[in-house]
């Protein structure tokens, strides 16, 4: 290892969930080789089996393979996986029960790589639950220049998840049975473009009722056509251009590493994740309660759409409200023993599916729920959106309590409740609106989320909000 890289700061690239930065500078081949004993050394697994994948990316192969030259060297075998999607990780962690990472950036741009890394079972690593000590550990190693090996080291193999992913994600939605349905999938270069044809496909299994024309199926990691982040309005205009082009009964958009769906409908409109959420909860609910559970449990973060909740409750569920992030999704997932969990950013959690997030595994719940009815999509969301929402949106400020301060005491005597489970969310006496204020941690910006009955009251709203922040 070089000298320069001995004096390389992690905090620069180890993140509250995981690993991410610039190819080449935050992050290394060194660096991941580090990561990679740390990783074997804090979580005690010498002598045991890891997993190691990677994305599309042009660095990820050579970093997954310098990553298991780290954990064999520290006494762990490696067993490479190649080209996976995030959720192929999750589920091979949880079907071999066995920990791993992958080397991915999601949604980032080409010139970022990163590290997600999940305990045996698919459980999450946080800053809380390991990822520290992993960052201290393959500082010290960095620090030294070397990675001691350990007498009985371990071996790298290579092994292929991909057909039984494919398989299990079959088991837990039969589609076999829809009606034919017409679907553009837009995988912006990322690793959708690999499970897709091996999930909804024929190229793996018995083909489905599905005809799919494939939008940016090229694994590139450049990301040539659009950048990997439906999130990002801009990013579904391809999409949205050709389901009506095609004439497509909807669309699904995945991020770059696949673990987020995003879908739009038969006329390009996008269908908001809190939609995605009710739907999916009103199937596992009756799944859950034909099996004997008497009130299944759903999480849904403090951000989703009010109509969750209230869908969860009318169906004989229970619902449970969360802050916003996955590793707080998967620990009450894991409390709770919930079935399933939906959060505004279009990430889905299953606990037949190791309580993890599988942006597959919600478009097959997508699918069903479409094909086993005759009407299109936009009339089915509709009866999951009564309620208008602002979307997200960014105010670039400083001052952020101040801000908060500002709204609270213009809204003081009007009757409103506020809660502080994650920023400050603001509710109408009579339930007719409600608002968030969520400060971001790593950027001078405060976030406003607005729900409310009609447009004119969310407007209004979603107003006087903005002119309170931004003064």
């Amino acid at each position: 290892m070089t000298e320069q890289q001995q004096t390389v700061d992690l905090s620069a690239s180890f993140k509250a969930y995981d690993v991410r930065g610039l190819v080449g500078e935050t992050i290394t081949a060194d660096i991941v080789e580090a990561v990679g004993a740390a990783f074997v050394d804090v979580l005690g697994l010498a002598g045991q089996t890891i997993l190691v994948g990677g994305d599309m990316r042009p660095s990820s192969p050579e970093f997954a393979q310098r990553f298991a030259q780290g954990a064999a060297a520290r006494g762990a075998s490696a067993e490479l996986l190649g080209l996976i999607s995030t959720d192929e990780l999750y589920f091979a962690c949880g079907a071999l029960n066995a920990a791993g990472a992958t080397f991915t950036a999601s949604h980032n741009p080409a010139q970022y790589n990163g590290i997600k890394m999940a305990k045996a079972g698919a459980v999450p690593i946080s800053s809380e639950t390991g990822l520290k000590e992993i960052q201290q550990r393959a500082e010290q190693y960095l620090a030294a220049g070397t990675i001691p090996s350990v007498e009985a080291t371990g071996a790298i193999s290579e092994r292929d998840v991909l057909k039984d992913y494919s398989e299990y994600l079959r088991k837990l939605v039969d589609l076999s049975g829809i009606r034919p349905l017409k679907v553009v999938v837009d995988a912006g270069n990322g690793m959708a473009g690999l499970t897709t044809p091996a999930v909804l496909g024929s190229e793996l299994l018995t083909g489905l009722p599905l005809d799919i024309t494939p939008l940016y199926f090229e694994l590139d990691g450049t990301f040539p056509n659009h950048p990997a982040n439906p999130l990002e309005p801009e990013n579904l205009r391809d999409l949205q251009k050709a389901v009506v082009e095609h004439g497509a009964d909807l669309g699904l958009a995945f991020d770059g590493d696949a673990d987020r769906c995003f879908v739009v409908d038969e006329k390009g409109e996008p269908v908001s994740p809190s939609a995605v959420t009710g739907m999916v909860a009103r199937r596992e609910i009756a799944r859950a309660k034909a099996l004997g559970e008497e009130q299944p449990v759903i999480i849904h973060n403090l951000l989703t759409s009010h109509a969750v909740p209230e869908l969860i409750a009318h169906d004989g569920g229970r619902a449970v409200r969360t802050r916003v992030g996955h590793s707080f999704i998967k620990a009450v997932m894991a409390e709770e023993g919930a079935v399933f969990g939906g959060e505004h950013s279009a990430h889905f959690y299953f606990r037949d599916f190791f309580n993890a997030d599988t942006g597959m595994l919600a478009a097959m719940h997508v699918l069903a729920a479409l094909g086993e009815q005759d009407a299109p999509l936009s009339e089915l969301a509709a009866e999951y959106e009564p309620y208008v929402s602002s979307g997200e949106i960014n105010s670039e400020i400083e001052d952020k309590a101040g801000a908060v301060a500002r709204v609270r005491e213009d809204f003081a005597g009007e009757g409103v409740t506020e809660d502080t489970m994650d920023g400050s969310t603001f509710s109408a006496a009579d339930g007719s609106w409600w608002f968030n204020l969520r400060p971001s941690n790593t950027e001078p910006f405060l976030r406003l989320n607005a729900e409310a009955k009609d447009q004119a009251t969310m407007a209004a709203v979603r107003d006087r909000v903005l002119a309170l922040v931004r003064r």
